[in-house]
């Protein structure tokens, strides 16, 4: 049997509704469940309580886009309080990160004679958390591009004309502030840092050192030789070993966990989450 533990919904940058993901996970008989929007955990509620209704094990979640050295790092944390008002301030000052990077990345468009308004972004974001997901979006509505994917290598990814960087945390800050929240805090899709995995071993001991308490080890993009390779570095340092796909919605290639052709994370990971967050200070 499965869980699923890397998606995203409309608050951040996916499609769905947080009822709606949960649904799926039911409607596919998946064992544990969680919403990783991008920041912010502002459809938790909503998910737990759907899931308390239909009897779908769901454990609250997030994803934070954090630096370490020179890498752009997502730290995925399981169990955090989606009241709790420090973390809630934390992630404001997150949030208005990216409203700045995107007003940004807006006046660079339109100097290449692209008109985008905040107006215009605002209404196709809809509610939640805006970023560069939907101004591409909007580059293919308005003619720009003819596919988001576009969007980006044209435009909007990294060192092309319309990129800016933000100022996301340090790993170690997230790391800290997840596990005064109450949750853990888990390296989200480690394989892609470095294909031939020679940056990882160090770097997960860096971030170990700092408190890390999982790899996220199933993952679509993940060869058999990634996991195995994660996995070792996860027995080495004890660490949670979770998965999920990584699903924003039915416009991506990615399946939702359980689907014929996507991954499986295995039951045993949500029993393992539980378990260790009954030991989390």
């Amino acid at each position: 049997m499965c869980v699923e533990l890397h998606t995203h919904s409309m608050y951040s940058d996916g499609t769905a509704t947080p009822a709606e993901l949960v649904q799926m996970a039911a409607d596919r008989n998946l064992k544990g469940f969680s919403l990783t929007d991008h920041d912010t955990v502002e459809g938790v509620q909503e998910v737990l309580c759907h899931g308390k209704a239909i009897g779908m094990p769901v454990i609250s979640g997030i994803e934070v886009s954090t630096m370490h050295r020179q890498y752009s790092l997502h730290i995925l944390g399981y169990g955090v309080d989606p009241k709790n008002e420090k973390f809630l301030q934390w992630l404001a000052r997150l949030q208005q990160s990216r409203i700045e990077r995107n007003r940004k990345i807006v006046k660079k468009l339109a100097a290449m004679g692209i008109s985008i308004s905040e107006q215009e972004l605002k209404q196709i974001s809809g509610c939640g958390q805006t970023g560069r997901p939907h101004i591409a979006q909007l580059l293919l509505d308005k003619g720009y591009v003819t596919t988001t994917q576009q969007a980006f290598s044209l435009y909007l990814g990294r060192n092309k004309p319309a990129w800016c960087s933000r100022s996301p945390c340090s790993s170690s800050e997230a790391i800290t502030v997840l596990h005064q929240a109450g949750g853990l805090a888990v390296l989200a899709h480690p394989g892609i840092i470095d294909k031939e995995m020679k940056v990882q071993p160090l770097l997960i001991q860096e971030l170990v050192e700092r408190g890390l308490d999982g790899l996220e080890i199933f993952y679509p993009t993940h060869s058999s030789k990634v996991k195995k390779r994660l996995q070792m570095l996860a027995h080495k340092y004890n660490l949670l070993c979770t998965g999920g796909s990584d699903y924003h919605g039915d416009h991506q290639r990615r399946l939702f966990a359980g689907q014929t052709g996507a991954i499986c994370p295995p039951d045993s990971i949500m029993v393992e989450l539980l378990k260790r967050l009954q030991y989390v200070q």
